[in-house]
């Protein structure tokens, strides 16, 4: 077989197999009839499955197949969509239905595509099984992403004495460093994309932003249940529900597999298809972008380890050399974020110079503060927010005079209602959330 000259032209895209055996899963896809891409997904040092749990993990290990093959899809996105093996049962497939137009949105919307009448997953008649109970430890899986939030959600789970242990997929030296940081036991999973994709991306393939945090998720229920879990709590607050726009009737929110949401869809296909006592949430849902700020500025031991630079952060090599870019909409928006709750001097030291008094970077912000533009198509929060941190900042005398605050008084904030840009009420946390009853009482210690 041969790869296709124009994978645009492909007529299906074919979930083919997937397999596990010791510690490594498969995960095979096809376009048409072309080569199989094989996806590899590690699980180091993984135990013998136990037989009361090899039914929940092949339903997750289905899932994780399915859900990951979004990278592959957006090759060409076919309109024939293929699923080898039991015929899904109509809430699945509803779910990936949803996966796939929503967690693709700013991949079409940046394409120019028009997904809705793509994307529909084949069903069959056949009702799933009751998904049954494992009966796992009581330990959480954190997964760790290099930037302060995570580094956030591991900090409240030692105050609640909570056993969890730090888990990440991939070889980054950068998220390695801030996981030893925390003191965790540590679990490192691996991921290797089929090599043909970047055949096909160099042949013309459709290329752009996939639902990662879905396909994360998904690998983690696999380790849950192997490494025995009972819980996973990734670290996504409520800006991520908010869209970064609409277009054409659609919303397109950069993080929906990290929005609300989200969550509640995944949650609800684990209980009845996966395990139902295995449990899935954010432990920062109730809190802003403003609030996690404020609670990582608590805590100075990551300063010199943590960064929320996606330039750092590349599917075929991370740049280490220097942590913060300060050129990218992450580095703008964690500045900005962390200005109005740390010492300028301590936020200078871990940025290596000041973000806020450089001009050149004014359109970066006016995106963030929504002046202008739409917010940037990257994890940061709130337009609201960043216009309250600004406007908190402004009544500062250590930055009033910095040359975007002095620029924002001036110029922005005129057109602004400044008494409805508080700090106060954007850190208090919202009732919309999964938390835990026993993690609920972090409602009350944190913003």
């Amino acid at each position: 077989m041969t790869i296709l000259v124009d994978p645009r032209q492909a007529q299906a895209f074919r979930f083919v197999r997937c397999t596990y055996a010791d510690g490594e899963a498969q995960l095979v896809y096809a376009l048409d009839d072309g080569p199989e891409l094989i996806e590899r997904i590690g699980f180091p040092d993984a135990p013998k499955l136990p037989r009361e749990r090899e039914a929940a993990f092949a339903a997750a290990l289905r899932l994780l197949h399915l859900i990951a093959g979004t990278s592959y899809y957006k090759a060409g996105v076919p309109k024939g969509i293929v699923v080898a093996g039991e015929p899904l049962d109509a809430a699945t497939a509803r779910f990936l239905d949803q996966v796939y137009l929503h967690g693709l949105a700013e991949f079409a919307y940046q394409n120019k595509l028009d997904l809705r009448d793509r994307i529909r997953f084949p069903q069959g008649a056949v009702e799933a099984a009751s998904a049954p109970a494992l009966n796992l430890s009581r330990r959480t899986l954190i997964p760790i992403g290099g930037g302060k939030d995570s580094l956030v959600s591991v900090e409240m789970l030692k105050r609640m004495g909570e056993p969890a242990t730090a888990v990440w997929v991939g070889d980054s030296a950068l998220i390695a460093a801030c996981a030893q940081r925390t003191g965790l036991p540590m679990l490192n999973l691996k991921r290797r994309l089929a090599p043909e994709l970047f055949e096909y991306n160099r042949l013309g393939a459709y290329n752009g932003h996939i639902p990662v945090t879905a396909i994360n998720s998904a690998i983690l229920l696999c380790a849950a249940i192997v490494y025995g879990f009972d819980a996973i709590a990734f670290s996504n607050e409520r800006s991520a529900s908010e869209a970064t726009l609409e277009y054409d009737g659609q919303l397109v929110n950069h993080q929906w597999s990290k929005s609300l949401d989200s969550e509640r869809l995944l949650r609800e296909h684990i209980t009845s298809h996966i395990a139902t006592d295995l449990d899935y949430f954010s432990l920062l849902r109730p809190w802003s972008e403003l609030a996690v700020a404020s609670a990582f500025a608590r805590e100075s031991r990551y300063d010199d380890v943590f960064s929320s630079c996606n330039r750092n952060f590349r599917i075929r090599g991370e740049r280490p050399a220097d942590r913060w870019c300060g050129q990218c909409p992450k580095c703008h928006f964690v500045f900005l974020a962390l200005a109005p709750f740390v010492a300028k001097p301590r936020l200078l030291n871990i940025f290596g110079r000041n973000l806020l008094d450089d001009l050149g970077l004014a359109p970066g912000f006016d995106a963030l503060l929504e002046y202008r533009e739409h917010k940037p198509f990257e994890c940061v929060g709130e337009g609201r927010e960043s216009r309250a941190a600004m406007v908190a900042l402004s009544l500062r005398p250590e930055w009033r005079e910095d040359a975007l605050v002095a620029r924002f008084a001036e110029e922005i904030a005129p057109q602004l209602d400044a008494a409805s840009l508080k700090l106060a009420p954007l850190l208090e946390p919202s009732a919309e959330h999964f938390l835990p009853l026993r993690l609920q009482r972090l409602l009350h210690e944190t913003g």
